[in-house]
């Protein structure tokens, strides 16, 4: 089913797409223009497909569902999402993933601040973003778990990998980084390691999603080499605090 956005306002536009999935499994937006909220709490076998510039928190608390946007997102994508799968075909604003707890996103370009703020994970439910430009300021701040991946892609020689304060407060998960990375943006309590065995086997099928989806060359990505962050302490606040 087709749902044309328009000026319709995100109220309006998001009962319209709930009423549209009690009957199909699959609708598409178009002509989307900055409304908010849609493919919130999207259940497990439904796709949204958007086609424009959706507006904050879309796909928030994602239950399984999939949404697909053809455009740019704004901020708090996938905010508290719980499982399914979030694709842009271009790049999104800040706090992408804040405290999402399962569930997979891929981001053909590049983000803003605060990717992946408070990722968790638990069991078998381990988050994971993909990114496929650069990453800004505070990303992967107080990580808990999970999996990020910056890439870097068309990264112009003059930009960092990342900004400033990379991973403070990270205390649980990794982040995988292509090429060369700003070392003094680096948080002090994080540890840089080449990639074992089962780090490449677990990257490598995040990277097969991204290339299928956008397109990108497998081999060429490759051919730069990874490191993996990882957090030196479970508390690297301990110390700032009273024994108890």
């Amino acid at each position: 089913m087709k749902i044309t956005a328009g000026l319709t306002p995100y109220g309006e536009l998001n009962r319209q797409v709930r009423e549209a999935l009690e009957t199909t499994d699959t609708v598409t937006l178009e002509n989307v223009n900055g409304q908010r909220y849609i493919g919130c709490g999207l259940d497990a076998g439904k796709t949204v497909t958007i086609y424009g510039t959706p507006g904050n928190d879309m796909a928030c608390y994602l239950n399984g569902g999939r949404v697909e946007v053809f455009g740019n997102g704004q901020d708090a994508v996938g905010n508290t999402m719980s499982g399914g799968e979030i694709v842009i075909h271009g790049h999104v604003g800040d706090a992408l993933g804040y405290a999402m707890r399962d569930g997979e996103i891929y981001i053909e370009q590049g983000v803003s601040c605060r990717g992946g703020i408070h990722m968790k994970e638990f069991g078998k439910m381990k988050p994971a973003v993909v990114i496929g430009g650069v990453a800004g300021a505070f990303m992967g701040e107080y990580m808990a778990g999970g999996v990020i991946v910056i890439l870097g892609l068309g990264k112009k020689p003059e930009d960092d990998l990342f900004g400033s304060h990379c991973a403070t407060g990270m205390h649980g998960g990794k982040i995988y980084l292509r090429g060369a990375y700003p070392e003094h943006h680096v948080s002090r309590n994080i540890a840089v390691s080449a990639l074992n065995e089962e780090d490449q086997k677990e990257l490598d099928g995040y990277l097969q999603k991204y290339c299928a989806y956008f397109g990108a060359d497998m081999e060429e990505i490759k051919s730069v080499p990874f490191v993996k962050f990882t957090p030196e302490s479970s508390r690297p606040y301990g110390n700032m605090y009273t024994a108890n």
